[in-house]
């Protein structure tokens, strides 16, 4: 997969962009593209950014503006693949993770553990889900966003 055309199409805007080194995506994969397409666009609220059919698989790139990528892989040779409760965890930082929950729980996947604080962590607020093919999903409420009178560091620390 060409890492140039997902890191130009996913990453325009990112403030993190111009480091040299960095993740640009994840493959994880999947039993059914379509459903966990779906799942990552309509449910976690992600966008598709771009598909591509190989000769032994399918893959679809969905990202959140800006940020790191999830590519989708679907193998298509014929090869026997374990798709199902692979140990990964997927860390998605979001607005409400209640809300992210329980649209996870209205499709009837697995919620892991309901969104709540956690001391240890500063009081941050974290769920776990399962996504269609058994993979943990991570739900942490994001920082605030920085206004123009907060310091950056005071939106992630809370300070």
């Amino acid at each position: 997969m060409p890492g140039s055309a997902i890191q130009d199409k996913n990453l325009r805007g990112n403030q993190h962009a111009p480091f040299p080194d960095y993740l640009g995506a994840t493959g994880i994969g999947v039993s059914d593209l379509a459903k966990s397409v779906d799942f990552y666009t309509r449910v976690l609220g992600m966008k598709q950014v771009q598909t591509f059919k190989l000769d032994y698989m399918d893959e679809v790139v969905v990202a959140f503006e800006g940020r790191t990528a999830v590519v989708l892989m679907h193998y298509t040779d014929g090869s026997e693949r374990n798709y199902k409760d692979n140990p990964v965890k997927l860390v998605f930082y979001v607005t409400d993770p209640k809300a992210v929950s329980d649209r996870i729980k209205a499709e009837g996947l697995t919620i892991i553990r309901e969104p709540a604080p956690i001391a240890s962590l500063g009081g941050a607020m974290v769920g776990l889900a399962k996504d269609p093919d058994g993979y943990t999903i991570e739900l942490l409420q994001a920082p605030p966003a920085k206004t123009e009178t907060q310091p950056a560091a005071a939106a992630i620390t809370g300070a």
